[in-house]
Formats: structure tokens, sequence, C-alpha cells
């Protein structure tokens, strides 16, 4: 059920954004009255369609393939590769019939709908939930971190409490981990750590940094925090031993594990085993017999609520103010992803560690129906869609936005034997980068 919960988040997902996305060309189009023969969310590859049905000029439909979606625009060499309707004079209705500062607005309108529902989302998700986060200084107050394998190639350690970074103390904790820091590669990263009654600087060097971004799901650290179920999955060794939501672990086979990394531990040493787990269940204590799966795991999910001494902190807006604070978060997110995609490009990024495909993309959403979690993704994923779609690859909207901009300035169209070849190029290109994220699925899936 949780497998179907994930892919059924991950469809809505793409249908809101796609729908939305083609919505933006056909407006946009209808604006400058340029006929649209097809509205599709999701792809009728084959011709194979869920759903159709024509109104006025416009068929609309559902196609089965989840992956896409497009508006055939009278006059315009797009997907449909169909060179038919190039072969007799422009028609007043067709795209090629109109001005390119008109066909510059109908490419750019999928894109700028993408953006504004971003921000949107964004900005409504603020005035909605507030802005929740987790201060560093509870942290350091409280339990202190827990690290990775990675976080333990540096020299962390769990327990380990980050007074700073850098010379500079920050007010949350996702601070000291941040896209930004880690995206600047020419230099290192300094935190000041405390460890028991000790402080020392601690460095994390430039060259290390590819190897973070790329392992980005286990970083470095995370905040420490007591192991409370949340969710029991059926037909696990903790549905079997009794476990219910709400119980807190506080022992494994005799020994202490209070905190979840404490917890994990003990689990990787006793694979395939039989365990007793010290539990508290309304104040009162018992032992629970659990089986732990040959992956080191017995099948539950712990709490999002993190026991510090000091609350987690929320920034409220009201409804006007909601937007300058979602736009600003929208537009930052955004900077990050075009630098993450920069370092890609130079290099700097392995592409096979850092690209996600819909698989990884659906587990981001998680087995169960959070609409908090939804609704942040979504904004999310509108913005990458917006930035992907202006790169100036060829059927994608940015290279059909590069090829109208050198018609404006060559003062003639290409030749629509150029743009048919270059149609064929950009989907072969298109078609071989899905592939090769499809395969990085798969071998994640494997690995």
């Amino acid at each position: 059920m949780g497998t179907l919960i994930m892919i059924a988040q991950l469809i809505l997902a793409l249908a809101i954004l796609v729908s939305l996305h083609e919505w933006g060309h056909y407006i946009a189009a209808r604006s400058f009255g340029i006929r649209v023969e097809k509205f599709f969310i999701f792809f009728d590859a084959w011709g194979i369609k869920l759903l159709s049905k024509k109104r006025g000029d416009t068929e609309w439909g559902i196609g089965w393939l989840p992956i896409g979606g497009y508006v055939k625009i009278a006059g315009m060499i797009d997907e449909s590769l169909d060179k038919d309707q190039m072969a007799t004079e422009p028609k007043d209705d067709e795209f090629r019939g109109k001005p390119a500062w008109q066909r510059l607005i109908v490419m750019i309108g999928g894109v700028t709908v993408n953006f504004v529902l971003g921000i949107l989302i964004f900005s409504l998700y603020l005035f909605h939930y507030g802005d929740v986060y987790v201060p560093n200084q509870a942290v350091v107050d409280g339990s202190g971190i827990m690290v990775s394998e990675l976080g333990e190639k540096v020299g962390l350690k769990d327990g380990d409490k980050i007074l700073s970074v850098n010379g500079e103390k920050v007010e949350r904790f996702k601070e000291l981990s941040s896209v930004k820091l880690l995206l600047e590669f020419d230099n290192d990263i300094q935190y000041e750590v405390k460890r028991g009654d000790s402080v020392f600087m601690l460095n994390v060097p430039a060259d290390m940094k590819s190897e973070i971004v790329e392992n980005k799901r286990a970083g470095m650290f995370d905040y420490r925090f007591k192991t409370v179920v949340a969710k029991v999955d059926e037909g696990t060794g903790a549905a079997e031993a009794g476990l219910e939501k709400e119980d807190r672990i506080v022992s494994v086979n005799g020994t202490e594990t209070i905190y979840f990394d404490e917890f994990k531990k003990a689990l990787s040493q006793t694979k395939g085993e039989e365990i007793k787990l010290g539990v508290i269940r309304d104040g009162e204590k018992l032992v629970l017999d659990a089986k732990v799966d040959t992956s080191g795991t017995i099948g539950f999910r712990p709490t999002d609520q993190f026991e510090y001494k000091g609350e987690m902190d929320t920034i409220f807006y009201g409804f006007f103010e909601a937007f300058p604070a979602g736009t600003k978060h929208g537009i930052n997110l955004l900077g990050d992803q075009i630098s993450a995609f920069g370092s890609m490009i130079q290099g700097k990024i392995n592409p096979v560690k850092s690209l996600m495909g819909p698989v990884q993309m659906a587990q981001l959403f998680g087995s169960d129906w959070n609409w908090k979690r939804f609704w942040n993704l979504v904004g999310i994923l509108s913005l990458i869609l917006a930035f992907m779609n202006l790169l100036p690859i060829p059927a994608l909207d940015g290279g059909h936005v590069v090829f109208l901009i050198v018609e404006m300035i060559i003062g003639r169209p290409l030749p629509d034997k150029f743009m048919y070849a270059m149609q064929i190029i950009g989907m072969i290109i298109l078609f071989s980068l899905m592939a090769f994220i499809f395969g990085v699925d798969i071998f994640s899936i494997f690995k």
C-alpha cells in the first residue's frame, strides 16, 4: 500500500504541474488567436488514450504515459513532427502566421506559469503552515547531532554540538549544511564543535564537498532525536512484536539505545536475529521480542517530533506578508538548483550520483499521504520544471526561444527543414537523457 501511495502522489504532482505548464502555452496561444489542436496531460504514445474529448477546435485528453504532456499548436513543428501542416501557406490562426514576439510569448507561457505556481505554492504554504525550523541552539542545548559515514570521515561524532560555521553562528540548524555552503567548491568549511567539555575547530576540505553533495540523502549529519514510533509497517518484525504508535524504544538486548542513531547501530549488528526491545508505553516499561531483517531494520518509521529542551520555532506570516517571503524562498531555491546544475556541467558533481529519477522522486513523497510534504515538493518541482524547460535544448521551450530570438535578430524565420531536424535532434537528446535518468534510478534500487 505504501508503494501505491508514493506512486499516486507522484502522478498527482506531475498531473498538476504538466497540466498547468501546458495551460500556460494554451492560454497564450489562444490570446493571440492561434488554434490549438490538442491538449494532453501525459503522452498518448502510439495513439493510446485513456480519455479524449473534442471541444471546439481542440482535442482534450489524458495519455497513458505519465512522463509529461503537450499542446499541439497549429502551424508549429513540435513533438508531433507533423510536416504536412507546413506544406501549405501560413494561415492567420496558425503559430507560423503570427509575429515572432507573439510566438515568443507563447513559448515562454509554460515556464512562466510554473514559476508563478512555485512562488504561489510557497507563499500559501508559509501562510498556512508558517516557516517551521529547528533552531541550532535547541540542538546545542539538547542532544547534539547524529552523523553519517561521511560525517565520521570528516571527524564528527554522534552527540557533537556545532556552535558556528565559518566563524558565524547560525539561527537555523539546516544552515550548517546548506546547499549554498556546499556548492562553494573552492572554500573549506570550518565548524566550531563542542564535544563534551572541549571546544575545537574542525575543517571540512573543499575537495570533499562533491562527495557530500552526491550523497545528499545521507549528508554529513542531522539532529539527534529519540526513537519514538510514528508508524508500524504491516507484516514486519515490528508488527509481529506488537510495537505500537508512540512507543518509545530505549534499549536493545539490555543495552541502552535512547537515540535513533544508537538504535540503528544496534540493529545493524543483529541482522537476521531476534532481539529484545525495551519499550516505554504510557509510562510503563515493556520488553518485546522482535525479528530484525537482513537489511538491519524491523519495519517502523520514527516520529517527526523532536524532543529537544527548546521547541521548534515557527515564523507566522499574514496573507500579504507571505507572498514576498514565498517569492524570496522560491528564488533562493531556484538559485541553488541552477548552481548545482552548473557544478554538474563543470564536472564538479557526478551526474550519476546527483540526478534523481521518478523512483527516487516518488520516495521523497513518502509512503503516507502528507499534504504538507506534498505541496512543498510540488512547489520545488514546479520551479525545477520551469528551469529545466528553459534550457537551450531543441524540443524544449528554451530551444524554441533561442530559435525565435535568432529569427528576430536576422529578420526572417529559420527554414522548416532546419527546425524539423533540430526537433528530431532535441527529442533524441531528451529520450537519451530520460533513459540515463531511468538507468540511474534502477541502479539506485539495486544499490
